[in-house]
């Protein structure tokens, strides 16, 4: 979903995971199949928002996550099996989409990014690793702020990291809730699927 409303963009905000960077989670999926777990469990307890929120929020750390995710595979699986389970999905690589890095920093020429991520206290970290930390003007971590999206207050956060009225930011975002969110602030949102999404979004800009 792209909101067709007109009007100038002075700012491009932009989620990170499964837009700009993607996980290989390759490593549990062998490892849930070796131990005859249906594919995903691990993804799914892992991102239950009892586990996945107090990560997000700055609250415990990724080694407590990786605890998390034994103690909700308790039964499923035998303890050490689960902390195989919860490390490998803790430590999985993960690459940057360079068509939308080679989008995002075209339109950064134009107007201010801020990247706005549901992230844990890594994610500078992760995005210097991957040659990244001077792709935005600013990055806003769920972590470091104590908010998460759909909250609107990290939306209205990152506008201002910007310096532009929300109704002149573009919000580029794979979780619909969330371009929801930032749409009823008056921001036009494009649900994001495919690198072409968000270049159709930005080619009035670019």
């Amino acid at each position: 979903m792209t909101d067709p409303r007109p009007g100038r963009v002075e700012a491009v905000l932009c989620d990170v995971d499964n837009v700009i960077r993607f996980y290989d989670v390759s490593e549990v999926t062998a490892l849930e199949r070796a131990a005859g777990l249906a594919e995903g469990t691990t993804l799914k307890v892992a991102f239950a928002p009892e586990n996945d929120l107090p990560l997000m929020l700055g609250r415990i750390d990724m080694d407590e996550w990786v605890h998390c995710i034994v103690g909700s595979l308790r039964g499923a699986v035998p303890e050490p099996v689960a902390y195989k389970l919860g490390d490998a999905l803790a430590g999985a690589p993960f690459h940057a989409d360079d068509t939308v890095v080679g989008l995002l920093r075209r339109a950064r020429a134009r107007v201010p990014l801020v990247l706005v991520s549901n992230a844990s206290v890594r994610l500078e970290a992760d995005l210097a690793a991957l040659g990244l930390d001077d792709l935005a003007d600013h990055v806003v971590s769920s972590a470091r702020v104590g908010l998460a999206k759909p909250d609107p207050r990290i939306l209205h956060l990152a506008a201002g990291r910007a310096g532009a009225a929300a109704e002149h930011c573009l919000f580029v975002d794979d979780t619909l809730e969330n371009v929801e969110a930032a749409a009823a602030l008056g921001m036009r949102g494009v649900h994001f699927r495919t690198p072409a999404d968000l270049e159709s979004a930005l080619a009035p800009l670019l």
